[in-house]
Formats: C-alpha cells, structure tokens, sequence
C-alpha cells in the first residue's frame, strides 16, 4: 500500500501521501497568526498527516479578504516559526498557501479600491473593482517571490500557489473575468502572463530547498468559465514553468462557490455570526440564489482528475470528498495519484490519518452540512460536532440539511 509510504515534492520528503489541504481556518488575528492556529495544526501533525498547509496567506496588503486572513510578511516570521517548529516535532512537513484575493475583498482590508484583471463590479463582495495596471502586475509577481522567501525564514518546506478558485491570478486566466485588451488579455496564451511572471519570481526565490505547489482549477464550474481542455493547457504550462506538484481542483469563489466544496450552503448559520446588517439580511433574503448548491459525492473531483492523470507527468494531489480510508487508498493505490490532500477530514477529526492507519475501515465523522464553511467567513472555522452548544435556529437548519441529505436527524 503507497497510501503510508514516504514520498517526494520537489526536495522535500513527507513521511506520508497525505496532506491537509489549504482550507481556510479563519484563525488569525489583525493577519496575524494566533496560539489557536498554531494549536490546530499542531493536532493535525501530530495525528500522522505527511504534511499540513496553513491557508491563504496574503503576498501583500491588497492580497487580503479577511483580518482572520495571515498576511504573509517579515513581522510574522517569529510566530509563524513557533508554528513550523512545532509541527516539524511532531515529524510533519510544514506548507504555507500564497496567492492574492483580487476581487475577492472590501476597501477596508485591502487598504485601497479592490484590484482584479479587469475594472467592474464583483456583485459576491459587493465591491467595485479596479483592473490593474501593467505595471502593478510585475509588482505583484515580485511579491509573490517576496512571500516565498519569507516562508523560507519562517520554516515552511513547501509552498502552495494559489492559482485557482476565482482569486487574482485565476482571475486572469478566466475569459469571465479577464476582459483586458493588452498582452495579458484575449488568447489563452495572452491571459496566463501574469502566472508566468508569478511562478518565475517563486521558483527564482524556492532555490533548490523548498516544495512548489500550485492549486489549479480543472474547470471553473460554470458557463462562461474556462473548462477542462482550457485548464489541461494552463496545468501544463505550470508544469513546464517548474512547478513540483499540482492540486486538482476547481469552481470560482464568486460564480460558482459550492462547486469547490460540494454540498448546499447554511444560509442562516453563515449570516448568523455576520456582523454588519446589512449584508446579514442582504445574504438571507438572495443567498440561496447567489450559492447555489452543488450535489456532494464522495471523490467528487475524480472523474475529471483522471484526465490530468493521463496528461501530466509531474506529482499531482487529488483533493475532493475524501473522507476514508477507501477513498484515500482508492486514490493513491488504485487511480494512481501522488499525494491525497483533505479538508473536512481533518476538521472533524485532527487524527485522522492515524485512525485511517489503525482501522482499514475507517470513515470520518463529517456529516457535510458545511457548518464549518459557513462559519469560517465571520469566526474560526469549527465543526458543528466540536461545539458545545449552538442556537436553536443553526441546529434546526443543521438537522434540516442532514435530513435534505438522507441522514438522520441526530445531533
């Protein structure tokens, strides 16, 4: 079984194929990282995980959607070795995701008018945004060099590129968002510029002692998006540019937010925590209509993950509805992939791996009402299971979704 053996990303070696995916914990402070963090990925690493990524770190003061975002940058580089050190001891590899948020943000966070590949409005944030100039890009691009050897100082073996879901440089490739008409517009060859120039100033700054990750979508996951034969080619060229392993994923934040994670989203449960009232009762009354649910199946990527399997030659992480040891051996023995990368797993249970290892029947105890997705865009990310009480109007809505599902209703 290859599931629990070592196996390499560029330079780096992990004591296992598995790997806590770049999910947003939502456990910073003022884009600072706190004891809460570094205690949750302590109890990952200690639970047998090859390797675990903090999320969505931001390579500038534009980059950043949230103050419970890290900002990735010299100031932090202390605390975030507290971090590094911590799960290096427990025998885990240590990874750190990069990227910028675009559209995806307010004035208040990003210090300025929100920036993207084109001028417009982004109906998600709501915000209108300002499309960059040609000579911001190159500016970026350095940044996201900078945040690489800043991840360097602070520990990390790996770094993940965030190039997909929506965010900037997913903005760029996307004929949906990109509507620029220079050199970085129009042709598909024209719209990955600005990812070239991002992944030389990263593999310039990775050297020859850091892991290079880049998650990518397979499809947007809606009309108007780039699809399967437009993302191959964008996988390729990340492949040519230097990159050591690739994370299969897909959908768009602001167009299709469900078809990354799957499932149907707790509009009550995810307003519930909001503080500004406006948006509260905004998302209440039109969230059904703008997150449309995605029906979730377990492996739920897969069918298009092959595809990339028998196209690309380099490492390649399949991350999607995996939530046993099944799936897990499914993927790695049997389909072929390099490494397995989990999310809700992981959130549910921090040990998740061990128990995999002790018991070949093994399933995690999610539930996938998405709870802790809704949570984690106002608070922490939790799992509804953790949490000692709740109000009754978030379990009502909870046991209203298990039942949509199929489940019983038990808490």
């Amino acid at each position: 079984m290859k599931l629990f053996t070592p196996a390499n990303i560029g330079p780096i070696s992990l004591r296992n194929r598995t790997i806590r995916s770049a999910a947003f914990e939502g456990m910073g402070k003022d884009n600072n990282p706190t004891p809460q963090l570094r205690d949750y990925h302590l109890s990952v690493a200690k639970g047998g995980v090859g390797m675990t990524t903090l999320a969505y770190a931001g390579i500038c003061r534009s980059a950043l959607s949230f103050k419970t975002q890290l900002w990735l940058r010299p100031e932090i580089v202390a605390p975030l070795r507290e971090i590094t050190d911590g799960i290096h001891s427990f025998g885990a590899k240590a990874s750190i995701q990069i990227g910028h948020c675009g559209n995806m943000t307010h004035r208040s966070t990003a210090g300025g008018t929100p920036v993207g590949a084109s001028t417009g409005f982004n109906l998600y944030s709501p915000t209108f945004v300002r499309g960059l100039r040609k000579d911001e890009l190159k500016a970026i691009a350095r940044n996201f060099g900078d945040a690489v050897r800043t991840a360097r100082d602070a520990g990390f073996d790996c770094v993940e590129v965030h190039a997909g879901h929506g965010y900037l440089i997913s903005q760029f490739l996307s004929p949906y968002t990109n509507r620029r008409h220079d050199e970085y517009g129009g042709s598909l060859d024209n719209r990955m510029r600005f990812m070239r120039e991002c992944m030389e100033e990263v593999m310039k700054a990775a050297g020859n002692d850091m892991g290079i990750l880049v998650k990518t979508n397979m499809r947007d996951g809606f009309k108007g998006g780039l699809e399967i034969d437009g993302c191959l080619t964008v996988a390729k060229e990340l492949a040519r540019l230097g990159a050591h392993a690739l994370v299969l994923s897909g959908g768009f934040v602001s167009k299709a937010p469900m078809y990354v994670m799957r499932g149907e989203m707790p509009i009550y449960s995810m307003t519930h925590y909001m503080p500004q009232l406006w948006l509260k009762y905004g998302v209440r009354w039109f969230g059904r209509f703008m997150i449309p649910k995605a029906p979730f199946k377990e492996l739920f990527f897969l069918e298009d993950a092959r595809i990339f399997r028998n196209e690309i030659d380099i490492p390649l992480v399949y991350v999607g509805g995996v939530v046993s040891r099944d799936n897990a051996v499914k993927v790695i023995d049997q389909e072929g992939f390099d490494f397995v990368q989990m999310g809700r797993a992981l959130l549910n249970e921090p040990d998740f791996v061990n128990r995999m290892r002790l018991s070949e029947s093994h399933r995690c105890g999610c539930d996938h009402v998405n709870y802790c997705i809704a949570r984690m865009y106002s608070r922490e990310m939790a799992c509804h299971k953790h949490l000692e009480s709740l109000p009754p109007a978030i379990m009502r809505e909870i046991q209203q979704i298990k039942k949509r599902n199929g489940q019983e209703s038990t808490t």
